[in-house]
């Protein structure tokens, strides 16, 4: 495998992505929602049984991929994350990866699945042409690029998820945790920037973490798709694993990209003459 220079930088630390099992506790998902979800394209679409699940943090979804009968593998930039998948979601290959640019083989995988907005993790241009070039080359001709994210277009002219910092309160081996977050629209870079401060009742000090994502708006992302060679399938806000009401199989896609999340599974074209 072909490391990306970022993978030779240690990456700053992360509460959440350093401690799997809290990550867990405070994003449970007991029926693999997001996982049965993308199952749920990969087979209505036809996708081969070779899955690479990039962004796979605690392994659950590969896992329930794995055992949906595909032969999968889970790339993630934690080392944390990853021997914590290794550990408890079994069946799967782990591997590190930088989706910002990566390779784990020519035509290696019929289906890339990118959830949870780790596609947004690519800031700038060249880290998403990085990104899709690099899933151009894993991809089989005919494989499917799957994907769920926030939604760009959700914040022109809207502010409710902006207006007041959200709390939340989990608890966690005997401990109680709250966090306060704070969202911030970065205009000229396109980024949605993220404050999180943690605190805990057992007399840790606060803990301040700093995130982003970048805000991708439909057209542009249909554009930057079909430059790399993908034909988009399905676009859409929804239903899906983090919408509300959530996705339910057998439930019609929408033909809206108007909510906070969306939603896109796409096709790598096929050479001429195949």
């Amino acid at each position: 495998m072909t490391r990306s220079p970022a993978l030779t930088r240690p990456q700053p630390p992360n509460l959440l992505t350093d401690n799997p099992e809290l990550y867990e506790a405070r994003f449970p998902d007991p029926d693999r929602l997001a996982a049965r979800w993308t199952e749920d394209c990969l087979r209505r679409h036809g996708a081969g049984p070779r899955v690479l699940d990039l962004g796979c943090g605690t392994g659950r979804d590969a896992a329930h991929l794995h055992g949906a009968g595909r032969t999968v593998t889970g790339a993630d930039l934690s080392t944390a994350m990853l021997a914590h998948a290794r550990a408890h979601h079994p069946g799967p290959t782990y591997v590190t990866a930088d989706l910002r640019g990566f390779d784990l083989g020519r035509d290696a995988f019929d289906a890339v699945v990118c959830l949870d907005s780790a596609l947004l993790y690519c800031h700038t241009n060249e880290q998403l042409e990085g990104f899709l070039s690099s899933c151009r080359n894993a991809l089989a001709p005919g494989g499917l690029l799957v994907a769920e994210m926030r939604n760009g277009a959700y914040f022109l002219g809207r502010t409710d998820l902006l207006d007041a910092p959200a709390e939340n309160e989990f608890g966690w081996q005997g401990a109680v945790h709250r966090s306060i977050t704070t969202l911030t629209v970065d205009r000229t870079a396109q980024l949605l920037r993220r404050t999180r401060v943690w605190t805990t009742d057992d007399g840790s000090p606060p803990v301040e973490q700093h995130s982003a994502w970048r805000l991708l708006f439909p057209q542009e992302l249909r554009h930057l798709l079909a430059t790399h060679g993908f034909d988009v399938l399905d676009l859409h806000d929804g239903p899906g694993p983090r919408t509300e009401p959530p996705w339910r199989e057998g439930l019609p896609l929408g033909t809206a990209a108007d909510a906070d999340r969306l939603h896109v599974v796409a096709r790598l074209r096929e050479p001429p003459g195949c």
